[in-house]
């Protein structure tokens, strides 16, 4: 039985003061990561298929050579679209994470500063919170690079058979000599 709205809320709020104000900015990260993979999945599904198809529909046409180099180009740009911005957050994340930590530990070191080291333990447990916003990061990117390097290795495959379709469309273009009518 999965537990009731009020204990998933009541954990959400001991996760956030536990980890400190970094960690909305994690999420927020979180949500922009995540909504640029289900972009590249809902692509990949619903988008990608009917363009290709289309793409190669107008290269069996018998449309100019540089059009067809084109369509090529344009398949290609789609299919590497948002995945350098998803890099970019995967590597933000443990950053920001860091940031967390190390206002955390500055926390810590005031708070040693003011009552001393007269308690172990309230400094071992500002030490283990400094840490989380950390673990966090280091948890989101990792889950954001194992879908990543899934989507990569898509856009890798199809961009061979796009490289391979326009080295055929290369090879079956006219020569200059052909083209100015130079050889009859």
């Amino acid at each position: 039985m999965w537990p009731s709205w009020e204990l998933w809320r009541y954990e959400l709020e001991v996760f956030f003061q536990s980890g400190g104000w970094v960690l909305y900015i994690i999420l927020l990260v979180c949500f922009a990561l995540t909504s640029l993979i289900l972009e590249r999945l809902v692509f990949i599904f619903t988008i990608y298929r009917p363009m290709k198809r289309q793409a190669m529909q107008q290269l069996r046409s018998d449309s100019q050579w540089g059009q067809k180099l084109g369509v090529m180009c344009d398949l290609d740009l789609a299919v590497k679209d948002s995945f350098s911005m998803i890099k970019v957050l995967i590597a933000l994340c443990p950053l920001i994470g860091l940031l967390g930590t190390v206002s955390g530990m500055i926390q810590v070191f005031d708070s040693v500063s003011i009552n001393g080291l007269g308690n172990p333990r309230t400094m071992a447990s500002g030490v283990a919170s400094a840490t989380f916003p950390t673990l966090t990061g280091m948890a989101v990117a990792v889950a954001g690079l194992l879908c990543h390097v899934r989507l990569q290795q898509w856009a890798a495959k199809e961009r061979s058979l796009i490289v391979n379709a326009k080295n055929v469309l290369r090879s079956e273009r006219p020569s200059a000599a052909y083209q100015s009518g130079a050889v009859r």
